[in-house]
């Protein structure tokens, strides 16, 4: 498996992973995602440099997102520090690659990556539904911070998202000998 930065002759197959994926989790119950969300962000994810995927036989089977920035950081009470933090988004794995430890090394990917780029803290934020991303998360070692926050959207649906962090030096001793930039 190959983890590298996503380019725009990429985005056909990534938009494709996570069409299924959402597809996926809508058919379990887990409605968080749609045909907007993440799908049409991937383009300027692309564009700001920070889309990353593992494929393997030349297809996407997981991707996430590395940023320096969250718009709703604010409205957690972090523990750690805020200076030398990253924000890790729209995780995904294939459905093909489900439930066999790729979430997993994606975490690991992404802590390798934030460790290489001088960060030491990973941040999150994960829907309060979402069971297995909760359950991967917290397996990880990462914490919960106090506060919530409530997105309400034109519809009247309601998102709960919780905040999670953790110092990247930790994710990067999870199950692992070391955490290894790509």
């Amino acid at each position: 498996m190959e983890i590298r930065l996503a380019t725009t002759q990429d985005l056909p197959a990534l938009k494709e992973m996570y069409r299924r994926v959402v597809e996926r989790m809508v058919q379990s119950g887990l409605e968080i995602w749609d045909d907007v969300y993440p799908v049409e962000f991937l383009k300027d994810d692309v564009a700001a440099g920070n889309l990353y995927f593992a494929e393997e036989d030349g297809r996407p089977i997981a991707a996430f997102v590395l940023s320096t920035n969250h718009a709703s950081a604010g409205s957690i009470q972090w523990n750690l520090p805020s200076e030398s933090v990253i924000y890790l988004d729209r995780l995904a794995v294939s459905v093909e690659y489900s439930r066999q430890g790729v979430g997993k090394q994606m975490l690991s990917a992404a802590a390798a990556l934030a460790k290489e780029k001088g960060y030491t803290a990973l941040r999150l934020f994960v829907v309060d539904n979402n069971l297995p991303a909760l359950r991967l998360y917290q397996r990880a070692g990462f914490q919960q911070a106090e506060g919530c926050l409530v997105e309400v959207f034109e519809d009247g649906f309601t998102l709960r998202e919780f905040g999670f962090e953790i110092a990247v030096s930790d994710l990067c001793g999870w199950e692992m000998a070391e955490c290894k930039p790509f």
